[in-house]
């Protein structure tokens, strides 16, 4: 299996219950993340001179929080693309650091699909993960990593070791189904405690309508290796208890049920509606 990621933590909140369940089942997973999250916003207070337009040095930090969720995941081959520092971070849609040339949201995305293909070359996965071609809520470098691995999807094959034919089967989009975020809406709403409650769903997420989700991953089992990586991620992400917030003070749960939309390879969905293993 091998994830797409735009920036440290991102595999955490949103795919973590999903990576360590088949890492715990043996199977080979890697994790490639696009930038090293220069611009992201930081919590607390005792690290707040990383931030972008202090001290700087966040994006170094963060690599270091990433390899702590990581072993928390038990996940142990994690690449940056193009190695460490080589996309940074776009920022939101209208950051400034849209503009800058060294961005991931600025990449050549032939170049960066061709740096991605030769990972998937060298990892040969069954599985792939990245997000839908909104970003899962339309941030530039979620975007940008939707399109270069569905390109790399399609190109990692094309130079194919001789006599050992072989493709990628199966590519996921990350999905968070508009039902789901509803309820878990409501259920915050009735409680008190730390963070804010969502108003709505757009609070969270935008979500996807539930037609398009096509598998649904239980990784309850593995729930507190998903809020110990979320944890390591301290400058993005306060946890208490079963619940977090991201710089927006907006409480949310720590589901450890994962969902995704099959964009490409075959489907063994089952009565419920969605498959239930994702190597299928």
């Amino acid at each position: 299996m091998l994830l797409v990621h735009a920036h440290p933590d991102d595999e955490s909140i949103v795919t973590g219950a999903t990576m360590a369940k088949y890492a715990a089942e043996g199977a080979a997973v890697t994790l490639v993340t696009c930038t090293l999250g220069e611009r992201g916003e930081v919590i607390p207070a005792d690290l707040a001179d990383l931030a972008i337009g202090r001290s700087g040095g966040l994006g170094e930090h963060r690599i270091g929080e990433l390899a702590k969720a990581c072993a928390a995941l038990g996940v142990d081959d994690h690449r940056f693309l193009g190695g460490p520092g080589r996309y940074r971070d776009s920022g939101m849609m209208g950051d400034p650091g849209n503009d800058d040339p060294g961005c991931f949201w600025r990449a050549d995305l032939d170049a960066a699909a061709l740096e991605l293909a030769q990972i998937v070359r060298e990892v040969r996965p069954d599985v792939m993960i990245t997000y839908d071609d909104n970003g899962d809520y339309g941030h530039p470098d979620h975007i940008q990593a939707h399109r270069v691995a569905l390109r790399a999807f399609g190109r990692a094959g094309e130079r194919a070791v001789p006599g050992a034919p072989w493709h990628t089967r199966k590519l996921y989009a990350v999905a968070r189904p508009r039902s789901v975020l509803a309820e878990s809406v409501r259920r915050l709403g009735e409680e008190s405690g730390p963070f804010a409650p969502p108003a709505d769903v757009g609070d969270i997420a935008p979500g996807v309508p539930d037609a398009l989700v096509t598998s649904r991953v239980d990784g309850s089992a593995h729930w507190a290796a998903k809020a110990m990586a979320m944890r390591a991620h301290a400058t993005q992400i306060s946890v208490s208890g079963e619940r977090f917030a991201l710089s927006n003070g907006i409480r949310q749960e720590i589901d450890a049920v994962e969902y995704y939309t099959l964009l490409r390879g075959p489907s063994r969905r089952r009565g419920d509606g969605y498959e239930t293993d994702l190597f299928e």
